[in-house]
């Protein structure tokens, strides 16, 4: 998870952008922030997706076999 420090600072950089303009250093600063933020937002979906079990009305498993491949191979790491 993203530390709170850092997503001040990605809202911080986003209002300056949006006033004023950023700096050269600002603007890549913004760009690696921003790379961070997806990497965890991508990494907490994919684990949310690794904890579901769809279920049909009559209680039967019919988790897609992509979902039950991809949960297989998380377990072995």
């Amino acid at each position: 998870m993203l530390s709170q420090e850092k997503i001040d600072r990605i809202n911080v950089l986003a209002n300056k952008s949006k006033n004023e303009g950023l700096s050269k250093g600002e603007q890549e600063e913004q760009q690696q922030l921003r790379q961070e933020y997806l990497k965890n937002v991508r990494k907490s979906f994919k684990n949310q997706l690794n904890s579901v079990k769809v279920v049909d009305p009559e209680g039967n498993d019919v988790t897609p076999n992509k979902l039950k491949e991809e949960k297989e191979r998380n377990k072995k790491h």
